[in-house]
């Protein structure tokens, strides 16, 4: 059997979660987190960075941070994973569904404008298989109407952007603020876990208080206040040192990581490239502003019944590929609050024709080379 995905280790997570039980502390803020904190921030550029115990939490932190009341608009691709939404939901937001690109399964930037009303607050852009989003045009819109950006980052680690500027910046340094994910289906993991990144200074010193259940702890600890006292609302965002030790060693290993990943993304293309023009099933997209992280490679059938037909072929030879998202607008949660007189006719297409392909550090060539015969003979 060919999993879908494999987890991977670099061989000391272990052992540094051994180090982290005998320093005394495992619950969180100690020597792992402040490891991968520093290494985000001198890496990427990241302002400040906290440790989640999930994306999902980095987001409803950011929610909690941007002050979502009921009746605030947040903009937001409806080709998405259900957290992008939930965590405004939760806070009483309203979600304005936007279509994805027809290149690409990200938000169409030029269809955002059109979605800004008086209540809109934010805009969340999601750089879908790790394929930065237009970002200069979303902060230009973003900052003509005084709108907070929100990046979802999830699949998005060590992806950059090059703007008009033509300098180069890492995803989830643009915005003001940014959401990763370390699940296990991530290019680096911790089983479950996240990270909330804080660009924007004003957010600071109260997302370190909503990350300690709504006190000031960490500032007691440093000595900047006399008293640990309940000054916020807040909830337990912050991960325990066991997770955050695994997931040093996987950073400590980012280089080697993504390095086979991209192999194993371009041999994929290159394999698939003939029988897709022949099909006229779609590759992936990069365009010329973007880098490829090589979280997920994909597929973009023509019709439904070409991607079922192929997903079954290759289960039928012990291959594990999936479909990916339902579009939320069309969720049974959503739908009667979505607006359908405005169709998101792409968003819809990518959630019919799209397919996932095996994609993790350990799949072999022999394997992949046998998924690219299944796929195009």
């Amino acid at each position: 059997m060919i999993p879908f995905n494999k987890p991977y280790l670099t061989g000391k997570e272990t052992e540094y979660i051994e180090r982290a039980v005998k320093t005394g502390k495992i619950s969180g803020n100690g020597i792992f987190t402040q490891k991968c904190h520093a290494f985000f921030q001198e890496r990427y550029g990241f302002n400040k960075c906290l440790l989640t115990t999930s994306c999902t939490d980095a987001l409803e932190m950011a929610a909690i941070l941007l002050d979502i009341q009921p009746g605030d608009e947040v903009i937001m691709p409806s080709y998405t994973f259900v957290s992008t939404a939930n965590a405004f939901v939760l806070r009483g937001a309203e979600i304005v569904f936007c279509d994805s690109r027809k290149d690409h399964p990200g938000i169409d930037e030029d269809k955002i404008e059109e979605l800004i009303t008086p209540n809109t607050k934010a805009i969340v852009p999601v750089h879908y298989a790790g394929v930065a989003c237009d970002m200069d045009k979303i902060m230009e819109i973003a900052n003509r109407y005084n709108l907070f950006v929100v990046e979802d980052v999830a699949h998005a680690i060590d992806s950059y952007y090059t703007g008009k500027d033509g300098k180069k910046r890492a995803l989830g340094s643009i915005g003001n603020l940014a959401a990763f994910s370390f699940h296990e289906t991530k290019n680096i993991i911790s089983g479950e876990g996240g990270m909330l990144v804080i660009n924007a200074p004003q957010f600071e010193n109260r997302a370190e208080i909503i990350w300690e259940k709504g006190t000031n702890r960490s500032a007691f600890w440093r000595g900047e206040v006399n008293k640990y006292e309940w000054v916020d609302i807040g909830s337990s965002f912050l991960p325990s040192e066991i997770t955050a030790a695994f997931l040093f060693a996987q950073l400590e290993n980012l280089e080697d990581i993504q390095r086979k990943r991209r192999k194993i993304w371009h041999q994929y293309y290159d394999n698939l490239k003939v029988w897709a023009e022949r099909t006229e099933t779609k590759l992936p997209y990069i365009p010329e502003y973007a880098t490829n992280n090589a979280h997920i490679f994909y597929l973009v059938c023509k019709t439904i019944e070409q991607r079922t037909e192929l997903i079954s072929k290759l289960k039928e030879n012990d291959i594990h590929a999936v479909f990916h998202y339902i579009s939320l607008h069309k969720s049974p949660f959503y739908q009667n609050k979505h607006n359908h007189s405005r169709e998101l006719t792409e968003a819809d297409r990518y959630s019919d024709c799209l397919m996932r392909l095996p994609m993790y550090y350990e799949l072999s060539d022999v394997d992949l080379k046998n998924i690219c015969k299944i796929i195009t003979g």
